[in-house]
């Protein structure tokens, strides 16, 4: 065997579509918000530091509304293909078009809470619907 992995290699068409075809439809969509996070110029979450300013993009998986100290807090998964994310809200109940399986670009300062990223209150921008 090489000392490259197979993901590094340069692949031909035939070989493209064989991995296509073997592959499951989670880590087709998670190859597919992988390139769209470079295509649009912004960090992987998996890349993400601690304290670190940073612009993602990706999928929201789920959106919760779940107080925290007394104060509402509307909580979503941001998910790129590497990583997931916490963003929250705080002081919002709902906020239109935050809603599972939407896209959203969101910038603002990585914060480390119980091992998992959270970005507090993000300058976020919807995708629009027609791109997906």
């Amino acid at each position: 065997m090489s000392a490259v992995p197979r993901s590094q290699k340069p692949a031909g068409r035939f070989r493209r579509m064989l991995d296509r075809l073997s592959s499951s439809q989670e880590d087709l969509e998670s190859e597919e918000l992988r390139e769209d996070s470079e295509t649009t110029g912004c960090i992987r979450i998996g890349d993400c530091h601690d304290r670190q300013v940073v612009t993602v993009t990706g999928t929201l998986r789920t959106v919760t509304l779940r107080p925290r100290a007394g104060v509402p807090a509307l909580e979503a998964e941001l998910f790129d293909g590497s990583a997931a994310l916490d963003v929250v809200w705080l002081g919002r109940r709902s906020i239109v078009g935050i809603e599972p399986g939407r896209k959203l670009i969101a910038s603002g300062r990585i914060s480390m809470s119980r091992g998992r990223r959270v970005l507090f209150n993000p300058k976020y921008e919807l995708r629009p619907l027609g791109r997906e």
